[in-house]
């Protein structure tokens, strides 16, 4: 059985739901597969078609499809192993980047989920492993900054704000590049209620060093 260092999520992959009908597995991997085939001289990525096929031979096969959402599932209900990284520890650098991590979680969540945009207190603490009582802080700061906002059944909301912000401190910080680079190859299985959470293509520059969120 694969582990969560391992396994990727095919449905982040290909940017979908994991509701979506065949036909429409059929539309976005002809379109994302012409992006990133190889013989494209502007987009062309060996590595992201490769995993493109791989999550459409999938996902497209109702047999292997059952299986592969079964330990999907299963998945599902550990926290992101990114969050047990060093760079979330206990003192100031952890409690900044626990910050940053809520935004592009809720960032994902945003682009992918139209119908339900937000993320509970309870997905957050369990996709990132942190009790809430460690969480509310950072989201006390970030609605307190008007980063984050309210939507329906309480869940938390990123706002523009909060986009603008996590977008114009991407090329500078190592922990958004990880969890959005992760989201859009797949590794970091973010499934929550059923619904993976989306991707974010925005190639940048790693450098060490967390996000001051002021």
């Amino acid at each position: 059985m694969a582990t969560s260092k391992d396994f990727i999520d095919y449905y982040e992959v290909l940017q979908i739901s994991q509701r979506a009908e065949l036909e429409t597995i059929k539309r976005v991997f002809k379109l994302l597969a012409v992006r990133v085939h190889p013989d494209n001289p502007t987009t062309g990525d060996a590595e992201q078609f490769r995993l493109l096929k791989e999550a459409y031979e999938t996902l497209s096969d109702p047999g292997k499809r059952q299986v592969y959402d079964l330990a999907l599932e299963e998945l599902a209900q550990e926290p992101l192993p990114m969050f047990e990284l060093s760079d979330f520890a206990v003192g100031v650098d952890g409690e900044v980047n626990r910050r940053i991590g809520v935004l592009c979680l809720l960032y994902n969540s945003r682009r992918a989920n139209e119908d339900k945009p937000g993320l509970s207190i309870m997905d957050l603490e369990r996709l990132m492993g942190f009790p809430r009582e460690h969480l509310a802080f950072s989201v006390w700061y970030l609605r307190n900054k008007q980063y984050v906002g309210s939507g329906e059944n309480s869940d938390i909301v990123i706002t523009s704000e909060g986009i603008d912000y996590l977008e114009s401190h991407l090329p500078t910080n190592h922990v958004a590049y990880k969890l959005l680079k992760g989201a859009e190859n797949g590794t970091t299985h973010m499934s929550v209620k059923g619904q993976p959470l989306g991707s974010d293509s925005a190639r940048v520059s790693k450098q060490q060093g967390p996000i001051r969120v002021v």
